[in-house]
C-alpha cells in the first residue's frame, strides 16, 4: 500500500471499484430478507449544504452497516423537482426552471457520488420528469371518481406578488414568507383530497408505529387534534336559517352571552350588505394572519351586527359578533362565546361590554379560583345558574346537556378533528398539472387514461410572476373528452408535497408503466428506515402516510404504513442558528472535499453528536478526523511493513495480547448495538479511536501478539467502513480482506475473548478512593479485602481502627467502612 494517505486517490479508486461492480444495484431476492433504506430526497437548489451531509451520510451509513448483516438492501436517490424557487430563479436570470433544475441536479448528483454515498442510481429520478407525474395524475382521476377529491371555493391567503396561495405556515405578521408582501383573504375555487375521511386511521395507526419517536407521534396526533363534543344549532332570529357551531364544553352552554363569526361566514356578508362598519371590518380582516399562533396572540377584534340568534335551550336572543379571531376554514366558520369560562371570549367580552355570565364553580366551593372579573375560569367543576343542570359536574352536565339538545332536535354528540381536508391546489406554473378540464356544458371532468401525462410546457417565458400555463392557449385550449366542444384545461398545479407522498414507492419500480407501481413495491414497502430532518415532522410525514392509504386501498400496496423506523435529525448549527442558504451559511462541502477528503467529512459529521441531537458546526472537527485517518493508515502501514503474522491461537498470547483481543471484540459488540438499536454513530467513531489507541500501546513479545494486532486492525477497519468507506475499502484490501468490504459479513463477537482473567477494582475506606487492585475476575469478598490491606494507601487509613462492613460490587469497587 502506498503512504503517505492520500484521501484523492483513495477515494477514487474506492468509487471506481463501486461502479464497475455495480454492488449498490439492488434486485428483489427470495433468498435475503430486504431492507429498504431511505433519507428524505432533496430539493435540487444548487449545491449540497451541511445539513445534507448529515443527512445522507446518517443513510449511507445504515444502508452500508446493513449490508454487512447480510441483508438486501435498497438505498436510492432521487430529487423532489417542483416548486417555488425553481419558478423565482427563471424570473430572476431568464432561465427556464427545467433547464435550472437539470444543471442542478447534474451538480449535486456529483457531489453525493463525490462523498461516496452507496445509492441505485439505476432508480434516479426526479419529480418533474413526466415518466413520474404521468402516475401522479392517474392516480389523481381514480381519486376523483370514487370521491376522494373535490373542488370548491375556498377563502385562502394571497401572495399579490407571488400570485399564489399560501398555508397559513407560510404567512408571518400578515406578510408572505417569501416575498414580504401583505397577504390578502381571497375566495377562490381550489381543489382538495379528502384527508378527514381518513383521520381516524391516521390517528390510531400512530399507536403502531413502535419504532417512531414519541415527539413525532404527540405532533401528528396534535396537529389530526381529535375531539368529542356537541354540534349545536341556533336559530337564525326572524329567518328560517339556523346558525351551526361545534363545542367540547357543552357543559358551559347556559353560560353563552354572544355568538362569534368569521368575517367571510354568510351572516357577516349578510350584515355587511346593510351596515357599513361590519363591510369595512371584513375587508380589513382579508388583510390579517390565519396561523394559529398569530390568532393566539393578537388583540382580539370585532364588530357587532343586528343580527340575533336563539339559544336552544333558553329562548334567549344573543347577539351575532363578526370577530377576527373566528376563521371560516375552520369548523362552520362560527363560535358560541361563554365568556366566564373561556379566555378568549372573556377578552373579548370584556373589551366590548358584554355580559359575562358564571355557569360553573369548583368542585371544592373555593370562590378565590373562580373571580371572573380578572379572568376567565377556564377548569372544569360544578354547574351553577344553569336551571335543572346546576348541581351537575361537568362531565354529568355534558351527557345531560347533549341529551336535552338531541331532545329538541337542536344538537348532536360529534367527534371532530382539527385536521382540514388537503389543499393540493397551486396557482404556479412549475408544478405537475392538475389533470382536469372544465366543460361548460359537462362541468369538470377528468383527462381521460390515454390522454395522460398531461406534459408541462417547458419552453416557456416568463411576464412576472404570474404563471404562462393561464395566457397560454396551447396549453389550456382543449376539447371535452364527453362531448368534444371546446373546453378549458385547469391551469393549476399541484402542491409539491403530492409529489414526496408516494416516491417511496416508486423508487421500488421506477420503471413500473401500468400502473404506476407494480408487484415490486410490495416487495420493498414499507421503507424499513427513514431518515430526515425534524422540521418534516408534521405535514410531510402526514400527507405521505395518507397517501400510502390511498394506495393501499386501490389494491397497489399491502401495507398499512409507508415507513417502520423514523429518524428524524437535529439541525446543524453555525453561530447557534441553523445553517441555510437564506443565511448564506448553508456550508458547501465542496472545499471540505477538497481540503480533507469525502472520509474526513463523513467521520466529522457522525462523530460530532448522536442524530437526533443539534449540534454546532465546527471544521476543526474535520481536521480532527482527517488526522485520525492518516494515523490509522500508517498504522495498518506499519504493521503490514513488519511482515506476515500467523493464524490466530488465542491460547499462546502474553496478557497485552488478551487485554488487546478483548478490546477488539469489545469494540465490535459495542458498534453492533450502537449501529442497529442505539444509532449512536458518534460511539462508534470512539470506540474505533479507543481500539486503535491500545494497538499502539501493545507491545508485541510473539507473533501471536502479531496476529492479534492484525485482527484488531482489520476489526477496526471493518467497523468504520460504514462511516469512512473508502479509506477502509483500500485498508481492508491490504489487509488480506477479499473482494468488497461492502460485501464482506459483520463477524461475530468471539464470547470467549470477552472473558476476563484479572480486573481492576477501585478501594474505597469510608466512601473515599484510596486505591486500585489488580485482582481475579471471580475474587471473593475476602480475597478482595486481603489484596487491598495489602496496599501501602488503604493500609494508612485502616490501621487502627475496627472494620465495620466490606462491600463488594463485583467488578466495580471494594468500600471498607471503619470506625
Amino acid at each position: 500500500m502506498s503512504t503517505p494517505y492520500d484521501p484523492r486517490t483513495v477515494e477514487q479508486d474506492a468509487q471506481r471499484l463501486w461502479s464497475e461492480s455495480e454492488c449498490f444495484k439492488t434486485t428483489e431476492s427470495e433468498d435475503q430478507e430486504k431492507f429498504y433504506c431511505l433519507s428524505m430526497f432533496p430539493y435540487p437548489s444548487g449545491q449540497l449544504h451541511m445539513g445534507h451531509v448529515r443527512c445522507y451520510t446518517l443513510g449511507d451509513v445504515i444502508n452500508r452497516y446493513k449490508r454487512l448483516k447480510g441483508f438486501n438492501v435498497l438505498h436510492p436517490m432521487g430529487w423532489d423537482a417542483f416548486g417555488l424557487p425553481a419558478e423565482n430563479a427563471a424570473i430572476k436570470n431568464g432561465i427556464p426552471p427545467a433547464v435550472w433544475t437539470k444543471d442542478n441536479i447534474a451538480y449535486m448528483r456529483g457531489q453525493m457520488q463525490a462523498l461516496g454515498f452507496g445509492m441505485d442510481w439505476s432508480r434516479e429520478f426526479a419529480t418533474c420528469d413526466p415518466s413520474y407525474y404521468h402516475w401522479e395524475q392517474w392516480f389523481f382521476t381514480r381519486l376523483y371518481r370514487k370521491g376522494l377529491v373535490y373542488r370548491k371555493s375556498s377563502v385562502v391567503n394571497w401572495d399579490p406578488v407571488d400570485q399564489t396561495v399560501l398555508a397559513n405556515e407560510q404567512v408571518e405578521d400578515g406578510r408572505g414568507w417569501r416575498s414580504g408582501a401583505i397577504v390578502e383573504r381571497r375566495e377562490m375555487p381550489q381543489w382538495f383530497l379528502k384527508i378527514t375521511d381518513y383521520a381516524e386511521e391516521l390517528l390510531d395507526e400512530l399507536d403502531n408505529l413502535d419504532d417512531w419517536p414519541d415527539s413525532v407521534k404527540t405532533m401528528q396526533r396534535n396537529w389530526i387534534g381529535r375531539s368529542e363534543g356537541v354540534e349545536i344549532d341556533f336559530p337564525v332570529s326572524g329567518s328560517d336559517e339556523v346558525l351551526t357551531v361545534y363545542t367540547t364544553r357543552p357543559d358551559t352552554l347556559l353560560g353563552a352571552t354572544y355568538v362569534a363569526v368569521a368575517a367571510e361566514h354568510p351572516l357577516a356578508r349578510q350584515a355587511a350588505e346593510t351596515d357599513a362598519a361590519v363591510a369595512a371590518f371584513a375587508e380589513e380582516c382579508r388583510k390579517a394572519t390565519t396561523a394559529e399562533a398569530d390568532l393566539a396572540t393578537m388583540e382580539k377584534a370585532g364588530v357587532s351586527t343586528a343580527l340575533q340568534v336563539i339559544h336552544p335551550l333558553t329562548g334567549e336572543a344573543l347577539p351575532v359578533w363578526v370577530a377576527n379571531f373566528v376563521l371560516m376554514e375552520y369548523g362552520s366558520g362560527a363560535v358560541m362565546a361563554v365568556p366566564g369560562h373561556d379566555q378568549r371570549d372573556w377578552e373579548f367580552a370584556s373589551k366590548y361590554g358584554i355580559p359575562i355570565r358564571q355557569v360553573i364553580e369548583p368542585v371544592d366551593g373555593s370562590d378565590e379560583a373562580c373571580d371572573l372579573s380578572q379572568a376567565a375560569y377556564v377548569s372544569y367543576g360544578r354547574l351553577v345558574n344553569s336551571g335543572d343542570f346546576s348541581g351537575l359536574t361537568s362531565a354529568e352536565a355534558f351527557d345531560a346537556i347533549a341529551g336535552a339538545l338531541a331532545d329538541k332536535g337542536r344538537g348532536r354528540r360529534q367527534t371532530n378533528y382539527r385536521l382540514r381536508d388537503w389543499l393540493v391546489s397551486r396557482q404556479r406554473y412549475w408544478g405537475c398539472p392538475i389533470p382536469m378540464i372544465h366543460c361548460a356544458e359537462c362541468g369538470t371532468v377528468p383527462v381521460p387514461d390515454e390522454d395522460l401525462p398531461v406534459v408541462l410546457p417547458t419552453d416557456v417565458k416568463f411576464e412576472g410572476v404570474r404563471s404562462p400555463l393561464t395566457t397560454m392557449e396551447s396549453f389550456y385550449r382543449t376539447t371535452c373528452p364527453e362531448c368534444g366542444g371546446t373546453a378549458r384545461r385547469e391551469t393549476d398545479t399541484f402542491d409539491t408535497f403530492m409529489e414526496s407522498s408516494w416516491y417511496q414507492a416508486r423508487f421500488a419500480s421506477p420503471d413500473a408503466n401500468r400502473p404506476m407501481v407494480d408487484e415490486r413495491a410490495k416487495y420493498w414497502t414499507p421503507v424499513d428506515h427513514y431518515v430526515g430532518g425534524i422540521e418534516h415532522a408534521i405535514l410531510h410525514l402526514l400527507y405521505a402516510r395518507f397517501y400510502h392509504k390511498l394506495m393501499r386501498d386501490e389494491g397497489l400496496l399491502d401495507s398499512d404504513e409507508p415507513w417502520k423506523r423514523l429518524l428524524m435529525l437535529g439541525m446543524v448549527l453555525k453561530d447557534g442558528k441553523k445553517m441555510s442558504k437564506s443565511a448564506g451559511d448553508a456550508g458547501n462541502p465542496q472545499h471540505l472535499l477538497d481540503k480533507y477528503g469525502a472520509d474526513a467529512v463523513r467521520t466529522a459529521m457522525m462523530f460530532a453528536a448522536p442524530p437526533d441531537q443539534s449540534f454546532e458546526w465546527s471544521e476543526a472537527g474535520v481536521e480532527g478526523q482527517g488526522r485520525f485517518l492518516k494515523r490509522l493508515w500508517k498504522q495498518v502501514h506499519d504493521h503490514l511493513e513488519a511482515g506476515d503474522v500467523p493464524s490466530l491461537d488465542p491460547d499462546a498470547l502474553s496478557p497485552a495480547g488478551k487485554d488487546l483481543r478483548r478490546k477488539t471484540h469489545e469494540t465490535l459488540q459495542r458498534a453492533d448495538d450502537d449501529y442497529d438499536r442505539r444509532l449512536s454513530f458518534n460511539t462508534v467513531v470512539s470506540a474505533v479511536h479507543e481500539l486503535v489507541n491500545q494497538v499502539a500501546k501493545t507491545e508485541s513479545v510473539s507473533p501471536a501478539d502479531d496476529a492479534a494486532i492484525r485482527e484488531a486492525l482489520r476489526t477496526a477497519v471493518l467497523v468504520l467502513s460504514p462511516i469512512a468507506p473508502h479509506a477502509t475499502q483500500s485498508l481492508w484490501a491490504a489487509l488480506g480482506g477479499e473482494g468488497l468490504l461492502v460485501e464482506t459479513s459483520w463477524p461475530a463477537v468471539d464470547e470467549s475473548a470477552l472473558v476476563q482473567d484479572t480486573l481492576e477494582l477501585v478501594v474505597q475506606v469510608n466512601g473515599k478512593v484510596r486505591g486500585k487492585i489488580e485482582v481475579p475476575a471471580e475474587v471473593s469478598r475476602d480475597e478482595a479485602l486481603e489484596a487491598a490491606l495489602a496496599t501501602e494507601n488503604v493500609a494508612r487509613f485502616v490501621d487502627g481502627k475496627t472494620t465495620r462492613k466490606v462491600i463488594l460490587v463485583p467488578g466495580k469497587l471494594l468500600n471498607i467502612v471503619v470506625g
